[in-house]
């Protein structure tokens, strides 16, 4: 086993906020437009882990298979069950997205699991949040706000990316036919969301607790 310091970034006697708590999104629930075009929701106090390895590595690869039940994406896509995602970022690095508050215990399953191997889990919940948008103007928004390519056949579902959005960067994530999740940094959560207030406002945004 690993001698690296595992602890509880989030003890459990301890209220978090998410970067959007001064947002106030709550107090905007069932306010917005009937029959919007974007509908928006923050999954907040989800838990981030980074990991990184050696995919062509049969015990690395087997060992996260082992921990999560998921195998590892291949390039620009992602896997999921449930409230649980693995996606690609990079040759060897994937983020990991699970329920608030089971991240300390999913890193001591990697950690256990990957014993041995060369790997490396970091704990990023505190950087970083994630954003569920859904309807049917989802393209037209985000063609407003990003260079890439969103059309079905370049953008299609279970595919993520991570690319410029508005002057800034962020992963743009691709799971249902009219819903997507943006991965955003905490520094930039509070413009973000001025950015897509201003970009539906033609199409009507609701937000969803």
């Amino acid at each position: 086993m690993s001698n690296v310091n595992v602890y509880q970034q989030r003890p459990a006697d301890i209220a978090g906020q998410s970067p959007l708590h001064h947002a106030g999104l709550h107090e905007l629930v069932g306010k917005g437009r009937k029959n919007a075009g974007i509908t928006l929701r923050e999954k907040k106090l989800r838990g981030h882990l980074v990991i990184r390895g050696d995919a062509k590595d049969a015990g690395f690869s087997g060992g996260v298979h082992k921990a999560l039940g998921l195998e590892l994406p291949v390039a620009l896509t992602l896997v999921a069950d449930g409230d649980t995602s693995l996606q690609w970022l990079g040759p060897d690095e994937w983020l990991l997205i699970v329920p608030g508050g089971s991240e300390f215990e999913v890193e001591r399953k990697l950690r256990a699991a990957l014993d041995g191997q060369h790997f490396s889990v970091v704990n990023v919940s505190g950087g970083q949040t994630l954003l569920e948008l859904s309807g049917p103007k989802m393209r037209e928004l985000l063609m407003k706000s990003s260079s890439y390519d969103v059309h079905p056949s370049n953008f299609p579902v279970g595919k993520a990316v991570g690319t410029v959005f508005a002057k800034s960067q962020l992963v743009i994530r691709h799971t249902g036919e009219e819903t997507w999740e943006l991965v955003i940094r905490r520094s930039f959560a509070d413009y973000f969301w001025l950015w897509l207030q201003d970009a539906s406002a033609e199409y009507g945004l609701a937000v969803e607790a």
